[in-house]
């Protein structure tokens, strides 16, 4: 018998269609508001001419602020109690999102915390994953495996700016001068 290689069908765009089944009450609340220690998150998607991306969609995994991975189920059902370390959101009609979360805590002693994200939006064919480091450990920050392998000027575009109120503001854009780094994982 002989052997058959099958060709992948190639990815196309054909959306976003995330309004039908994707949004659910408090996606984007991975903490009550109100909660001790919740932060907000938030951003602006651009494309490679720099215009706002009003569909796109983000999903977010992180530690717990002592640095351990929840373990935990009800991702989709928030009861303002649970933390389970994933949130979803979609952008407003000008490329905004917001997250209401804790700030991780390191996964192991000495590593730099971070979120790791993820961006659907059109015109992709494939999920683009990322990481959202926080500014506050600069020794953390130099010694993180994957910042340390990348140019000075791209490390930047991966570290999130804390505000006043302790929040922390990162935009992503997806092409072009000041692309945020993106990331590939063999499988996925």
């Amino acid at each position: 018998m002989s052997e058959q290689k099958l060709t992948a069908t190639p990815g196309q765009t054909v959306g976003p269609f995330y309004g039908y089944a994707l949004p659910f009450p408090k996606d984007n609340e991975l903490v009550h508001p109100g909660a001790k220690g919740a932060i907000r998150v938030q951003g602006t998607v651009r494309d490679g001419a720099g215009e706002v991306i009003p569909d796109a969609l983000l999903e977010i995994w992180q530690a717990d602020e002592d640095g351990s991975i929840p373990q935990k189920t009800g991702s989709l059902v928030r009861d303002s109690y649970t933390f389970t370390g994933w949130g979803r959101a979609a952008v407003d009609n000008v490329g905004n999102y917001t997250f209401t979360t804790v700030n991780p805590g390191p996964t192991e002693e000495g590593s730099a915390p971070f979120i790791s994200v993820v961006v659907f939006a059109r015109g992709l064919l494939n999920k683009l994953h990322t990481r959202m480091y926080l500014p506050d450990d600069e020794a953390a920050l130099a010694k993180d495996p994957l910042l340390s392998s990348l140019p000075e000027d791209r490390r930047r575009t991966l570290i999130a700016a804390r505000e006043a109120d302790g929040g922390l503001r990162w935009d992503i854009k997806l092409q072009g001068e000041d692309e945020t780094v993106f990331l590939a994982y063999p499988g996925a």
